[in-house]
């Protein structure tokens, strides 16, 4: 599959501070690939580069086909980029700030009166076109910062931390738009230090802790290679952790126990069987899913930070 990013070996300092060390990744065409790490660790200074804001101090990075340092101004009209700070103004209507934003683009006229009315649509904000951005919450006004990076059909869409401090229903539309844009065939990049996100929306990550990718691949092979089985046990009158020779170990977890395992199936026969003997009441036995942080914890050593 074609690669539309390539970053090879980029580092980036600030004075002595090392904010990238050496940073290599690929997004293929038509993925949502995530970027995870805690904040600090290098995102947003990744995303920066990308986009030709920001020159790295070395290295080199391809955005479909175009090289970040050499063709910086293809790079961005082919890319839409949503960073992490609001950038909009509050005394316009939020068709005026996109009306700013589509000609900066170079988007004028018939065509961009159209395309405002579509990315309004897209954020779920149609109905707000005309109301004053300072009128608006933060995830509304999150949500505009997205539809003014749509405006000129962008081949590969970045959204650097896009779920940051916005309320339920905002999370919501914004998951809603990047999922149709993928079926729109359109690239992603996600950037965000919130697991569950990565979880339910990509297809690829990288974790980057410390401006180092730490793993990368596909979510699913990681959550396989990296993470152990599991088995969670609950009950009323347990006598001690359950025992079963399929145990590698027990970690008590909430008010149960977490069973590691290479065979959670017969773990679970096993411990129903010999619950079953006693007069104690199993309310919950379960496979654990395999997640995220358990990958962070195994390559990294720790929790994933804020």
């Amino acid at each position: 599959m074609t690669s539309v990013l390539k970053v090879d070996r980029l580092t980036k300092m600030y004075g002595s501070k090392q904010a990238l060390d050496g940073i290599s990744f690929e997004v293929k065409e038509g993925s949502c690939f995530g970027l995870l790490g805690p904040n600090g660790a290098g995102k947003s200074t990744t995303m920066k580069i990308i986009t030709s804001i920001l020159e790295p101090t070395s290295g080199s990075a391809e955005v479909l086909g175009y090289d970040i340092r050499k063709q910086s101004a293809a790079i961005r009209q082919q890319v839409g980029y949503v960073p992490q700070e609001i950038t909009l103004h509050n005394k316009l209507t939020a068709e005026q700030n996109l009306a700013f934003f589509g000609e900066m683009y170079g988007v004028k006229g018939a065509t961009l009166k159209e395309r405002i009315r579509v990315v309004l649509e897209q954020v779920g904000l149609a109905d707000r076109g005309k109301d004053m951005v300072g009128s608006f919450s933060g995830g509304m006004k999150r949500r505009i910062n997205i539809a003014a990076a749509l405006l000129h059909r962008p081949k590969l869409v970045i959204l650097d931390e896009p779920t940051v401090g916005i309320d339920p229903q905002s999370r919501n539309h914004i998951f809603e738009m990047v999922r149709e844009l993928c079926r729109e065939g359109v690239t992603l990049i996600y950037s965000t230090h919130y697991m569950e996100e990565v979880e339910t929306l990509c297809d690829d990550i990288a974790i980057i802790d410390h401006g180092r990718v730490v793993v990368q691949g596909a979510l699913d092979e990681l959550l396989e290679r990296y993470t152990t089985k599991a088995v969670y046990v609950e009950g009323i009158g347990l006598d001690g952790a359950p025992e079963a020779e399929e145990i590698k170990s027990v970690v008590q977890e909430g008010k149960g126990w977490r069973l590691e395992t290479d065979e959670p199936l017969r773990v679970m026969k096993a411990v129903s069987e010999r619950y079953e003997k006693t007069r104690a009441t199993i309310t919950a036995l379960e496979m654990m899913r395999p997640s995220l942080e358990s990958v962070f914890l195994s390559m990294t050593g720790t929790s994933l930070r804020d």
